[in-house]
């Protein structure tokens, strides 16, 4: 019965999602075609694909050879506008995976200092202009979870796609997870496959191109990668290592995979999920507290610790026995072919047409 009503809606919903890409498709509605290199990163489906780690990835590679800035709507911010991170900014003032990045890469004070500026507004096309005020030297602008954001016709787009729930076998919401429909593929540059199995097969990995080849264009490259944790990291620099019994603190969009880790390589007692960019409270604080064993460690991840911490402060409660997983993208094979598309200079590779900063 459900599928009944969710179907026709779906339909609905991917109609109204195919007339607007055909707006910015033919020109009727403009975009910004930015004249600094422009990587764009994003997914079809809703949250869960590992945008972060793969922007973070961007940033390290990039950041080798001139100045990066950062993009992102700042997701779950109480904050409106263009807006700099800087060490005054909470997970309330800017989102909570910008404040990550910032405190990962930005390594001077000042404005944002270091190699890497990270900032966040809702309107990419009118704050990039901003971005350029401030310098214009950018080796790239790397736009996070920009996908469907037409505004800005970005030089690179790259589409993410969960291995365990791909966009070839989903729906439009509200039937499934998808923000358009598959054909949406088609504007994508470099497809990645994301959280693979370290094990998965060449004849799978062949197999998954097929079935993405169907809804995108012809030669565009798909390569496979997964997720690669640390070893845990204290809140506290001078606290011990980590215990093996350990409580599970998550607020992501897919926590599986990480309590499939945390399972193997732990002696997990249990698991907290709260949803995704959870915004954490004492009473929050008080619930792990009290599940915690007298011999436990609270394991999170780096998206959850960087609210975690401030919070741990503001209440006084002790942050020895808090831990977080750093976490990485590991590429399953030809690391050196995206590597090279990445660091493209020059005339557009993929895009054709005007590289000025203006409507087009």
């Amino acid at each position: 019965m459900l599928d009944h009503v969710l179907k026709p809606l779906s339909w609905l919903y991917g109609g109204i999602t195919d007339v607007r890409n055909l707006l910015y498709d033919s020109g009727v509605v403009s975009s910004l075609r930015p004249a600094t290199y422009t990587i764009a990163v994003g997914n079809l489906t809703v949250g869960g694909t590992g945008k972060t780690p793969h922007v973070d990835y961007l940033v390290n590679l990039l950041k080798q050879t001139g100045p990066v800035a950062t993009l992102s709507r700042g997701y779950g911010r109480r904050t409106r506008g263009f807006r700099i991170v800087t060490d005054a900014d909470t997970a309330d003032t800017v989102g909570d995976e910008p404040l990550l990045l910032y405190r990962k890469h930005a390594e001077k004070p000042g404005i944002n200092g270091g190699d890497v500026l990270v900032s966040v507004g809702e309107k990419r096309a009118e704050a990039i202009p901003k971005l350029l005020t401030i310098r214009t030297d950018w080796r790239a602008i790397v736009l996070d979870d920009a996908f469907q954001h037409r505004p800005v016709r970005p030089q690179l787009n790259l589409l993410l796609t969960d291995y365990n729930r791909p966009f070839y076998d989903d729906e439009p919401f509200p039937g499934g997870r998808l923000r358009e429909r598959r054909h949406g593929a088609r504007r994508a540059d470099v497809v990645l496959v994301t959280k693979c199995p370290d094990e998965l097969e060449v004849s799978e990995q062949q197999a998954i191109q097929q079935r993405i080849r169907v809804y995108s264009r012809a030669g565009v490259p798909v390569f496979f990668t997964g997720l690669r944790y640390g070893s845990p990291v204290s809140f506290v620099e001078t606290s011990e290592k980590a215990g093996n019994r350990v409580v599970l603190v998550s607020g992501i969009a897919r926590p599986e995979p990480l309590e499939q880790y945390v399972k193997t390589h732990f002696d997990l007692v249990h698991h907290l999920r709260f949803a995704d960019h959870h915004r954490y409270t004492a009473p929050d604080l008080e619930r792990i507290v009290r599940v915690l064993p007298a011999d436990g460690t609270v394991l999170t991840t780096e998206k959850d610790f960087v609210k975690l911490a401030p919070l741990l402060a503001e209440t006084g409660a002790d942050a020895s026995r808090f831990h977080y997983l750093p976490i990485e993208i590991t590429f399953l094979s030809g690391e050196a072919e995206f590597k090279k598309i990445i660091e493209q200079t020059g005339p557009d590779r993929f895009n054709r047409g005007s590289v000025g900063v203006k409507k087009s």
